[in-house]
């Protein structure tokens, strides 16, 4: 099992959100290899901020991945947008749980190099996706009810 070191930021002012505990055990799921990573949850102000700045959208956006280095080891910034998140799992029919744990390992699998710009490349990110959160004891989050 890979190292993890771990920084857990709570910038957001919802009241539905995981707790450190479970950041950490949803990251350390979808590790490949050692990382040091800090996830910061925020709300929708600064998710549309750091959208617009590093990808040129105007708009808060569910998750954003920063990756730094690679050398010693894994290094980089996940951003979930608590708001997005909790109104997405809503309009989905999803625990809100659930939708965090996912956006999580998918954060940590962009982190990592995964990506979903080609379908073959979705696909594998896709499966890879399904198959951690089913291990962590949660559906597929692209079975929408």
């Amino acid at each position: 099992m890979p190292n993890l070191s771990l920084s857990v930021q709570f910038a957001s002012k919802e009241d539905q959100l995981p707790s450190r505990s479970q950041f950490r055990k949803w990251v350390k799921a979808a590790l490949r290899v050692d990382t040091e990573v800090t996830v910061r949850i925020v709300d929708e102000k600064e998710s549309r901020a750091l959208n617009l700045a590093y990808r040129g959208k105007d708009y808060a956006t569910n998750v954003l991945t920063f990756p730094i280095t690679e050398e010693p080891h894994l290094m980089g910034d996940i951003v979930i947008c608590a708001p997005v998140v909790i109104q997405e799992a809503k309009e989905q029919n999803k625990p809100i749980e659930a939708h965090f744990a996912h956006l999580t390992v998918h954060g940590t699998l962009h982190l990592h190099g995964y990506d979903h710009l080609n379908d073959d490349q979705a696909g594998l990110m896709e499966s890879i996706e399904v198959t951690t959160l089913m291990k962590l004891g949660y559906p597929s989050p692209y079975i929408i009810t």
